[in-house]
């Protein structure tokens, strides 16, 4: 679709990649529209885990979008060096692309394209995600929509997406879900070279379990991973978002470390990544709580409690209720003299 190249922006003295639109598709409309939405959806998303866009035009009768230079190179690179990663590595890189998709997510887009080659990694693991180009707003996405014309990577794309039905955030969470396993087991749980072949298996058969390919795998992540690999939609995580902080709660709760990281930027990292928020049933990991985590949560609130007593108004209601007990015999004498 297009060219990229490594430039220097001589007005602000740094590096930007330039992604310019081949002459042949600038021709095409098709084309045109989806390297202005492009620009467009990717310029309204600023996140750290999101390539960011700086200008966007036309020059010469070619478009090009300008953006943040990442060193590096694409997840797809990675996978095809380190065949499977190692869990914790695997675990953080795709925290890291969770919370770039998940931010993408509130603002009311899905990727729609979510693949390795459009998933960027730094030389000390830090991950952007790029490539918005048929990236779609929510609000424009009527629930009954159909498509005769499949828009995506074959090999990433959800079942939903294979039959051309409406694309949902739990889209995007699918695509991230195949990454995931291709990174845990070092090949993708469906193949074939036929593209029609590959969208009935996305649409009809069950990936092989990862802890077949992966001994290595816990039973829990492996459970993790075959469900964000659900054929129903409504069986995934919703968001990114969720799925991010499933994943992270399973790398606290086995003690895991992202790589290369001190234990110093580990929490900071993910507390930055994914703010606290009211428990949910469904992206919690059940963790047996430990006797300090339960007299916390008991003796606490009770401290509390004690402290904020109003003794004023204890003192008032007790008056009161004095009273009200005082007319009882009141009213018990006014009965028995009204009636002998």
């Amino acid at each position: 679709m297009a060219v990229v190249y490594k430039a220097t922006d001589l007005m602000l003295e740094r590096t930007v990649a330039i992604k310019v639109l081949k002459e042949d598709n600038t021709q095409d409309a098709t084309f045109r529209a989806n390297f202005r939405q492009e620009a467009r959806a990717a310029a309204n998303l600023s996140h750290p885990n999101i390539v960011t866009v700086h200008d966007f035009g036309l020059d010469h009768n070619q478009l090009f979008i300008v953006m943040e230079y990442i060193p590096g190179t694409d997840l797809k690179s990675v996978i095809r060096q380190k065949g499977i990663f190692k869990l914790n590595e695997a675990i953080e890189l795709m925290i890291q692309a969770c919370a770039g998709v998940g931010y993408a997510h509130r603002a009311g887009l899905v990727h729609c394209d979510i693949k390795p080659h459009n998933i960027l990694v730094t030389p000390d693991m830090r991950l952007k995600v790029t490539d918005f180009g048929i990236a779609r707003a929510l609000a424009t996405i009527p629930a009954e929509e159909h498509n005769d014309i499949v828009w995506g990577s074959p090999h990433y794309f959800s079942p939903e997406q294979a039959k051309g039905a409406a694309p949902s955030p739990a889209s995007d969470v699918y695509s991230l879900g195949i990454i995931f396993y291709e990174m845990l087991t070092g090949q993708l749980p469906f193949k074939s070279e036929d593209g029609t072949e590959l969208a009935r298996m996305h649409r009809e058969e069950q990936p092989l379990p990862p802890r077949r390919l992966n001994s290595q795998i816990p039973q829990k992540l492996e459970d993790i991973i075959l469900k964000v690999l659900s054929k129903e939609p409504s069986s995934r995580y919703r968001t990114a978002d969720q799925f991010g902080r499933v994943l992270s709660a399973f790398l606290n709760s086995e003690g895991m470390n992202p790589p290369n990281l001190p234990q110093k930027h580990v929490e900071p990292m993910l507390a930055s990544l994914y703010p606290p928020k009211a428990k949910d049933d469904s992206d919690h990991i059940n963790t047996e709580p430990n006797e300090s985590t339960i007299e916390h949560e008991v003796t606490e609130p009770l401290k509390v409690a004690i402290k904020s007593v109003d003794w004023v108004n204890w003192f008032l209601g007790v008056l009161a209720f004095t009273f009200l007990l005082g007319l009882i015999p009141f009213w018990l004498y006014v009965y028995l003299t009204l009636n002998p």
